[in-house]
């Protein structure tokens, strides 16, 4: 039995407050801005780029990138006119930025009351999706939302026309413009009025927008009128000159708000700017023109939440048409770019977004203080967390110092744990020979038993032939799940093509295989943890995730989930896959594994990890492994949390470095975890131990 104890814990507070100095001047610029919001009259008022803090030679560089393809453009900083070019006044057909104008429709019907995004599109449109007649027949029409149409998943195929069906609603994504024109139609139904009226009464005229700037084209592709109103669309048509386009960009810049006016509702302008759950990972439909667009897609507006375009900032998001006429709203610079004209030039077989980067990024360069500022860097080496925001609850992590770690076991691995009956936690080791006095020969998957808790308790290996299994990395079988429910253990097996449930009814001594397998994904699958036995559960379901892989050796670009009733775990048709959330923030689930969607999505770094729920602050802990050569010495690390098993997934600690090896997996055993929430024990496997490292969680309000 090997027994440790050891006192003493530290802060780093100091530490902390240090590190966050040099980002004081980029504060204090952004507190100034936040009391000095302008916005344009008749004319805008402008400032050289020094005024503005930037610098002339690289707006320049952009500018001059722009007249490549002609045109006319602008550059506002602070609400004030920092550069433009070419005609102001001059209307161009902006295509698809034409969309972005549609959200726009789309925001005000909801704000009135006309709509809400999970509505069936057929509620508020009886012809809704034909012709063709063979849409009809495809049975999917009833099951399209409005949030299917303008998050462009309902399956639409692209030209603006009476477009068929390619696929069922948020199986894929699919650029659109019949989906969108199909909104239109929604939008101008639900208020009985051409959607160009209520535009001009609503939101541009109030932003100074007038006839002149603006013109919204006959339909081109459908009838002239809808039950004798206008019909517009969203997909395509409007024409509008530079000066329109930025104060539009501007007024979602300004979260809706124009001159003390709420013009446009606040949470609508943050989820139309922002990834919608459940898309990343959706194959993308033509990737050679989109890439992986469902990564990066909004409500209408395209995002860089993703890093799609490395060096921009990771808030940015922007609205695109044909010819390359661009709307770009950069929240962090407080910088909104405008730009119509001609089509830059493309090189073939090139990344769809390498045609932007020579405009955008020197206005990023030019910001004096954009080393302050978060963007997407080309680094392998980075977790790629996009734009995630940061925990509402949580406002940092005080680790105890490094002497403290509490390391045994040398040379094993892996220690899922579970809060068992009996009080005690379990836990399974991996390449090693366990605990002190170790077993006599090297396991890939072994017991151990552990009673107390830190700095003093007590570890001892658990013999069971009937789990333990010998040989090493992918070539034997290791556990990456423990759980304990109605006395009853539970572990989840991982290389074993894909992966394999076990159950023990003894407390470890005897154990049954499944009969079943998880034969697609979930390579490396682990429970979420409760309490003692799984006592304070939020419901009678237990929840199981894994990297969207077949191997736990790769890395993938989303985690996905299931969930079955607690009663029938070993029983492989009770499942449900995780699907989505919907507009509500509510999940759907499937029992086809097929169907299964993303609970979380950070491209090529979702790898092995550990989940738990902390009772004292009501919020789901899950620790994830980041990117390293060798993570067992060296290596970074995220701990998300929510306020569901299903998010929405919040940054409470990161680090690309953490100041010791974090391992390849770790977890917070919720025994211990303090009654208030506040003071956490991370098990993870670095230097090829059971390391334990108190914590303290530092809140928003402290």
């Amino acid at each position: 039995m090997e027994r440790h104890r050891k006192n003493g814990r530290g802060r780093v507070l100091i530490s902390l407050i240090m590190k966050a100095l040099p980002l004081l001047p980029a504060l204090l610029l952004l507190q100034a801005r936040l009391f000095a919001l302008e916005y344009p009259g008749e004319e805008w008022t402008r400032v050289t780029p020094a005024e503005a803090g930037l610098d002339e030679t690289k707006l320049l560089a952009a500018r001059d990138y722009a007249l490549t393809g002609d045109g006319s453009g602008c550059i506002l900083r602070g609400g004030r006119l920092v550069l433009s070019w070419g005609d102001f006044k001059q209307r161009y057909d902006l295509k698809s930025t034409t969309k972005s104008f549609g959200a726009a429709a789309l925001g005000l019907a909801i704000a009135d009351g006309k709509m809400n995004l999970t509505d069936k599109a057929r509620r508020h449109h009886p012809a809704f999706g034909v012709p063709p007649e063979e849409n009809a027949r495809t049975g999917w029409l009833d099951e399209i939302t409005l949030w299917h149409l303008a998050s462009q998943t309902a399956g639409f195929d692209k030209k603006g026309d009476y477009a068929p069906l390619l696929f069922k609603p948020g199986s894929e994504w699919a650029y659109s413009d019949a989906g969108p024109n199909w909104l239109a139609e929604c939008v101008t139904l639900a208020y009985r009025r051409d959607v160009a009226e209520v535009l001009f009464e609503r939101l541009f005229t109030p932003l100074g927008i007038e006839p002149a700037d603006l013109v919204w084209r006959k339909n081109s592709y459908r009838p002239d009128l809808i039950e004798g109103i206008k019909r517009r669309e969203f997909g395509s048509g409007i024409s509008a000159n530079v000066d329109a386009m930025a104060r539009f960009g501007l007024l979602w810049l300004r979260e809706g708000e124009w001159n003390g006016q709420t013009i446009l509702p606040r949470e609508f302008v943050k989820e139309a700017r922002a990834t919608q759950p459940g898309v990343p990972g959706l194959n993308v439909r033509h990737p050679e023109h989109y890439g992986r667009a469902a990564n990066h897609y909004g409500l209408l507006w395209w995002n860089n939440s993703d890093e799609t375009i490395e060096g921009l900032p990771l808030d940015t998001y922007w609205t695109w048409g044909l010819h390359d006429s661009l709307i770009v709203v950069m929240p962090t610079l407080d910088i909104v770019v405008a730009r119509a004209g001609k089509s830059w030039r493309r090189t073939e077989g090139a990344d769809p977004y390498e045609v932007v980067k020579p405009f955008l990024l020197p206005v990023v360069e030019a910001v004096k203080e954009s080393g302050d500022i978060p963007v997407a860097k080309p680094d392998e080496n980075t977790g790629r967390l996009g734009s995630r925001p940061s925990s509402p609850v949580i406002a940092g992590v005080e680790w105890a110092p490094q002497d403290t770690i509490i390391r045994l076991a040398k040379g094993s691995d892996n220690w899922p744990l579970t809060w068992a009956s009996n009080d005690a936690l379990y836990t399974a080791y991996g390449d090693g020979k366990g605990f002190e006095p170790f077993v006599e020969k090297k396991l890939s998957l072994g017991l151990a038993r552990i009673t107390g808790s830190p700095p003093d308790f007590k570890a001892e290996n658990l013999r069971a032939p009937d789990i333990e299994a010998e040989g090493g990395g992918g070539a034997g079988r290791k556990a990456s799940g423990l759980l304990s429910v109605d006395g009853v253990l539970y572990l989840l097996a991982r290389n074993l093509r894909n992966s394999q449930l076990a159950w023990s009814s003894d407390l470890g001594k005897s154990w049954t295989w499944a009969d079943w397998k998880f034969t697609e994904s979930f390579g490396c699958p682990t429970f979420l943890n409760f309490g003692r036995d799984y006592a304070g559960a939020r419901d009678g379901f237990v929840y199981v995730y894994s990297q969207d892989a077949n191997r736990a050796y790769d890395r993938a670009d989303r985690f996905v989930m299931a969930r079955v009733p607690k009663e029938k775990i070993r029983d492989r048709a009770a499942y449900e896959f995780f699907v989505k959330l919907n507009a509500e923030g509510q999940p759907e689930w499937s029992r086809d594994i097929t169907e299964r969607g993303a609970v979380f999505t950070n491209p090529g770094a979702c790898y092995r990890s550990g989940i738990s729920y902390n009772a004292g602050l009501k919020r789901y802990l899950w620790c994830q492994t980041g990117l390293g050569d060798d993570t067992r010495f060296k290596g970074g690390m995220t701990i998300l949390d929510a306020p569901e098993p299903w998010g929405p997934w919040t940054v409470a600690f990161h680090t690309d470095d953490w100041d010791t090896g974090p391992g390849e997996t770790m977890s917070f055993p919720p025994k211990w975890i303090s009654a208030d929430g506040l003071t956490v024990h991370l098990v993870f496997s670095g230097d090829d131990c059971f390391s334990v490292r108190a914590a303290r969680l530092r809140l928003i309000e402290q």
